[in-house]
C-alpha cells in the first residue's frame, strides 16, 4: 500500500539570549496528552520535564555528558535556537505484528551553546508521540569540537514523582538472563544478584536496572524506559537512586579502555525512550521503539519468509543427545581419528526425521545445532578463538544431502552459528559462512554468543559488541541471510532499518526450565516478559513444549506452565520465527493440541491487545496476513482467573469456525499441567466468551471463516 506522508512546520522560533534569560519551550503530543517542557536553569544546566494528562510524571531531569580530556557538557548553556515541527506517515512492515504502522509525532529541536570557552554546541531532539517520548543528543559539526570524542559517561536523568511498582532485571553488563523482580522503585537492589549460579557470566557493577524497565503507578499510569536505534554506542543501563526516585543513565563500559564510547564528529546518540499509557495493554500496542528508527535500508527482503520451525535443540537440553560428536585428535580441525560417543544429535538421519515431521505439519524450517566441528572444546576453555569453524560438518552430517532433502519436502534448513563469544574468529569467517548459506539457499541463521567475550575485558553490551552484532547482521543481508541472535544486545527497533534482524533471545528462555537449578521460569515470568522485554522487539522464546514434566530425562526439572499456555505463547510472545521446540515423538503422541501449531500463523496483519495487567495476565488477538484468520492467546501467572472476551474486532456478517484449546477443570501448572480441553464452536462479531485459566495456565483459540 502507498505511504501517506505529511510533514509541515507548525512553528519556527529563532532566538538568542544571554545566560540570565530563561527560554521555556513546550510541546505536546498530537492528542495533547503528553507534554514535554525543556529549559536551562540559572547555571545553564539543560533539563526537561514530562506531563501526562496534566500530571507531572518526570520532574526536573538534567542532561549532560562527561568526556575524557575535555570539559563536560553539563552547564553554562543557553538556548540558541528552537524549532518545532510535526510529522505524520504510515509505513509498511515487510513482516511483523501488523501490516501498517502510523508514525505521528511533534518534534522539538533545541540548539544549545556554551556561554563559556570553548563555546561548544549541543542539540537535543525530542519526538513526542501519543504513546510516549523519545529524545536524543546530536553533536553537530563545529570548529571547537573536532575529530574523535571519548565519552566517559552520559548523564541522562529520569526524575520520577512516585515510588512506582517496578518490574526489573539487574543492570548486568553481560547478560539479560535474569528473572524479573517486582518491587517498589525505592526497594530495587540489583547488587544482590552479583553472583548467580545459573549464569555463564555476569557483571553487575552498580545498583542499576536493564531496559526495558516497566512501572505501574497507583493511579494507573504505566511507564516503560528503554532506548531506540542503538548503533555504534554502548548499551544503557539505568542507575537507581532509591532515596530520590531518580534513574540516571549508566553506559556499559570496558576493562580495556578508560572511556565508554568513542565517536567521530558529527554524531547522534541512540534515542532515550519513555512509553506512557494509562493502561497495560497500550504498552504492548505501542510502536514508539520501531518508529524512532530509520526506514528500511535493505529494500525488498521477500527472500526471508516468516515461519514456524522445529529442530535439533531441545533434545540436547534434556540430555537425550549432545551438540558434540566425540573426541577429536586436534581441537581446531576434524580428523578421521575422532570417534563418536553415539549421542550426537545433528546427524543426517535425525535431521531428516525433523524434516519429515515439519513437512507433514505446516512447519517451514528445521534448525540444526551441533552440526559443525568444535563443540568438544569450547566449554571451559579460556582461549576459544579458532575453536569453531562455520563450514566444516561432523562426519555424520551431510549438509548437501540434508538441504536437498529439505527442498524436496518444502522445508528450509536454519543455520546455526555458535560463536562461543570468540568475536575475532567469527568476524574473520563471516563471509565464508554466509557464502556457504547462500550456496545452499539458507536464508536464516541462529547465532549464539555463550561465554565471556573475547577479547578479554569486553562485555556483551558495550560499544565493541554492539558493533559486532550490528555489523554481523548488516553483512548477512548482503548474502540474503536473516539473523536470530541469542545472547544478544538488546532489541532497539533496528528491525525497521534492517529487516533481516528478525528475532533474538535477550531473556531467560525456555531452556532454563530444562537445566536451571533454581526451579526454572516461574508462572509469572511470561506475564511480566510480555510487558517488559517484548516491548523492545521479537523474542525467540521457543514455545510448544508438550512433555511438561520430562521425567524420563530430568526428574528435577519441568516447564512451569500448563499445556494450554504453551499453545497460547504462539500468539502472545511475538516472533516472525516460532519454534515447535519439543521432540517429534512428543508431538506425534498428541495430535489434537498439535493441530493448533499446524494452524497458527507467524506473520500478522493486525494485533490487538484485548486485556492484561503487568505480571498477572495478558490476552492478545492477531490476524494472519495470508489467510486473514484470527488467533487469540491468553496466559496467566500462578493465579487462576476468568477472562471475558468479546469479539467485536471480527468482520461483520461473518461466521467463524473456532477451535478453543483451554485448561481442563483440574489443570494446574504443577499438579496437572496436561489437562487440556478442546472445543469446537462458532463465533461472530456479536459473540462473547468466558474462559477460565488455571494456575499457570492459558488458552489458545483459532478462528477460520466458514
Amino acid at each position: 500500500m502507498k505511504n501517506y506522508i505529511s510533514i509541515f512546520a507548525i512553528a519556527l522560533v529563532l532566538f538568542s539570549c544571554n545566560s540570565e534569560e530563561k527560554r521555556i519551550t513546550k510541546i505536546t503530543s498530537p492528542n495533547e496528552k503528553v507534554l514535554v517542557d525543556f529549559n536551562v536553569n540559572s547555571e545553564g544546566r539543560p533539563f526537561y520535564m514530562v506531563k501526562f494528562n496534566n500530571e507531572t510524571i518526570v520532574d526536573t531531569s538534567y542532561l549532560g555528558f562527561e568526556f575524557k580530556n575535555i570539559p563536560a557538557f553539563n552547564k553554562n548553556f543557553i538556548i540558541k535556537n528552537s524549532n518545532i515541527s510535526t510529522f505524520n506517515e504510515t509505513w509498511q512492515m515487510p513482516w511483523g505484528e501488523q501490516s501498517e504502522v502510523v508514525n505521528n509525532y511533534t518534534e522539538l529541536k533545541i540548539e544549545l551553546q556554551e556561554t563559556t570557552s570553548p563555546e561548544r554546541f549541543l542539540h537535543i531532539i525530542f519526538k513526542v508521540y501519543d504513546d510516549g517520548i523519545g529524545f536524543r543528543y546530536e553533536f553537530p559539526e563545529q570548529a571547537r569540537l573536532k575529530n574523535d570524542v571519548f565519552i566517559t559517561e552520559e548523564n541522562t536523568e529520569f526524575n520520577l514523582t512516585e515510588d512506582y511498582k517496578t518490574f526489573w532485571i539487574p543492570g548486568d553488563w553481560d547478560i539479560y538472563e535474569h528473572l524479573y523482580n517486582t518491587t517498589s522503585l525505592s526497594a530495587i537492589d540489583a547488587l544482590q544478584f552479583k553472583n548467580h549460579k545459573n549464569l555463564a557470566q555476569t557483571y553487575i557493577p552498580e545498583n542499576a536496572v536493564n531496559t526495558p524497565v516497566t512501572m505501574v503507578g497507583k493511579d494507573g499510569i504505566h511507564l516503560s524506559f528503554h532506548e531506540a536505534a542503538l548503533v555504534d554506542y554502548s548499551g544503557m543501563t539505568l542507575k537507581v537512586d532509591t532515596e530520590n526516585l531518580n534513574l540516571i543513565s549508566n553506559l556499559v563500559g570496558s576493562e580495556n579502555r578508560d572511556y565508554k564510547v568513542k565517536k567521530t564528529m558529527p554524531f547522534n546518540t541512540p534515542w532515550r525512550t519513555i512509553q506512557i499509557s494509562d493502561n497495560a495493554p497500550d504498552l504492548i500496542a505501542s510502536k514508539l521503539i520501531v518508529n524512532l528508527n530509520e526506514p528500511n535500508k535493505l529494500g525488498d527482503v521477500s527472500w526471508f519468509k516468516p515461519m514456524k520451525y522445529t529442530g535439533v535443540w531441545w533434545e540436547m537440553h534434556l540430555g537425550k543427545s549432545s551438540w558434540d560428536y566425540g573426541m577429536t585428535q586436534d581441537m581446531n580441525t576434524w580428523t578421521d581419528g575422532g570417534k563418536s560417543h553415539g549421542k550426537h544429535g545433528a546427524t543426517t538421519e535425525n535431521v531428516k526425521n525433523f524434516i519429515d515431521f515439519s513437512a507433514k505439519n505446516n512447519i517451514g524450517g528445521v534448525l540444526v545445532e551441533g552440526w559443525n566441528t568444535g563443540w568438544e572444546h569450547w566449554i571451559g576453555f579460556e582461549d576459544r578463538e579458532g575453536v569453531f569453524d562455520f563450514v566444516t560438518p561432523y562426519p555424520d552430517y551431510d549438509i548437501a544431502e540434508v538441504v536437498r532433502y529439505g527442498k524436496e519436502k518444502g522445508v528450509d534448513i536454519i543455520m546455526h552459528h555458535e560463536t562461543s563469544a570468540a568475536t575475532e574468529t567469527y568476524e574473520k569467517q563471516q563471509d565464508t559462512a554466509y557464502a556457504l548459506m547462500q550456496k545452499y539457499g539458507m536464508h536464516a541463521v541462529k547465532s549464539g554468543y555463550v561465554g565471556k567475550i573475547l577479547p578479554k575485558g569486553e562485555y556483551h553490551h558495550g560499544q565493541y559488541m554492539v558493533n559486532q552484532y550490528n555489523n554481523a547482521a548488516i553483512k548477512a543481508a548482503k548474502y540474503q541471510v536473516a539473523v536470530n541472535a541469542h545472547e544478544p544486545i538488546k532489541a532497539t527497533g533496528l528491525r525497521r532499518t534492517y529487516p533481516n534482524i528478525i528475532s533474538r533471545e535477550g531473556l531467560r528462555g525456555q531452556e532454563f526450565n530444562a537445566w536451571a537449578s533454581d526451579g526454572g521460569n516461574p508462572p509469572e515470568h511470561l506475564p511480566i516478559v510480555a510487558f517488559t522485554r517484548m516491548l523492545s522487539g521479537p523474542i525467540d522464546y521457543t514455545p510448544g513444549i508438550f512433555n511438561i514434566k520430562f521425567n524420563e530425562y530430568k526428574q528435577d526439572n519441568q516447564v512451569n506452565t500448563t499445556l494450554a499456555q504453551q499453545l497460547a505463547l504462539y500468539v502472545v510472545i511475538y516472533s516472525p520465527v516460532q519454534m515447535a521446540a519439543d521432540l517429534v515423538e512428543h508431538y506425534e503422541a498428541n495430535p489434537e493440541p498439535l493441530q493448533f501449531i499446524r494452524d497458527v500463523g507467524v506473520n500478522w496483519n493486525k494485533s490487538l491487545i484485548l486485556n492484561g495487567e503487568v505480571g498477572d495476565y495478558v490476552t492478545i488477538a492477531r490476524q494472519e496476513r495470508e489467510t486473514e484468520n484470527w488467533f487469540v492467546g491468553g496466559i496467566t501467572d500462578e493465579n487462576s482467573r476468568t477472562i471475558d472476551l468479546d469479539f467485536s474486532f471480527l468482520d461483520s456478517d461473518t461466521t467463524y469456525e473456532a477451535i478453543l484449546y483451554k485448561d481442563g477443570e483440574k489443570a494446574h501448572w504443577d499438579d496437572n499441567p496436561l489437562d487440556l480441553k478442546i472445543e469446537k464452536i462458532e463465533l461472530n462479531k456479536e459473540s462473547k466468551l468466558s474462559i477460565k485459566l488455571a494456575e499457570g495456565g492459558g488458552f489458545a483459540l483459532s478462528l477460520k471463516t466458514k
